[in-house]
């Protein structure tokens, strides 16, 4: 045990939350680049900086149109690391640094990375069963997170436990707000990843519940590597496809 406890110590809270922020930035000035003239510049903050659906297509978005048409149930995992505008990505990135602290302190790293990998994965699931034509964005996996929260807040209970559910639970009530008010929400991503969350949330446990094992930490390494295998590979072929 001594051994994987000095193995892992590298992996800390503060740069895991740097390197999934570094992720989706990075992909989204990819994004950008690739677009090139088909990017979209408005004065509409809504539409600002979005890049080609083309695009967005082969970097993994997904949906109804990339699994159906290019069988792409691999952009289950990628369309979670991909945004449609500056202020899609500018209100994900802000809620990804006050979520992942919290999901962290009470789940743990690996854990935190599972969830939100795992809910991304049901969100998207859930938005294809759905119809939705093509979907990208954070916002299965941070949904997940509450989902997440919120499950440790119920169960836990006591003042610390109650504040996170009264917290977590203004969070709910907001992002139905945001799905009846706005456009182009996806709302089928949104409620597959809560949902998701509260189920994973459960069974994965809290640090109260159990400590981190080594399947948790194996689990998270899996998927991130993989994740950044998609990622990359999607990138690579990609520029393939525009400047060859």
């Amino acid at each position: 045990m001594i051994h994987n406890k000095k193995y892992f110590t590298f992996i800390t809270p503060s740069t895991v939350l740097k390197t999934m922020i570094y992720t989706n930035v990075i992909m989204f000035i990819i994004s950008l680049i690739f677009s090139g003239r088909n990017m979209i510049l408005s004065f509409n903050p809504f539409r600002a900086f979005t890049p080609s659906t083309d695009v967005l297509n082969f970097l993994g978005a997904s949906g109804r149109l990339p699994i159906v048409k290019f069988d792409a149930w691999w952009s289950l995992i990628t369309a979670n690391w991909l945004h449609g505008g500056l202020l899609h990505i500018l209100f994900n990135m802000m809620a990804l640094y006050t979520l992942v602290p919290l999901v962290m302190k009470e789940f743990g790293i690996f854990r935190m990375f599972c969830i939100y990998t795992l809910t991304g994965i049901a969100g998207f699931l859930l938005s294809y069963m759905g119809n939705v034509y093509i979907t990208i964005g954070a916002s299965s996996g941070l949904c997940g997170l509450i989902g997440a929260a919120l499950f440790f807040g119920k169960s836990r209970g006591g003042q610390w436990g109650q504040l996170v559910y009264k917290q977590t639970s203004g969070w709910v009530i907001s992002l139905v707000l945001i799905g009846f008010l706005m456009p182009n929400i996806n709302n089928w991503g949104h409620a597959g990843g809560l949902f998701a969350g509260i189920f994973f949330g459960w069974i994965f446990g809290y640090n109260e519940k159990r400590k981190e094992n080594i399947f948790d930490k194996s689990l998270a390494i899996f998927f991130a590597v993989l994740t950044l295998w998609l990622l990359l590979k999607s990138v690579v072929q990609g520029a393939i496809l525009l400047y060859l």
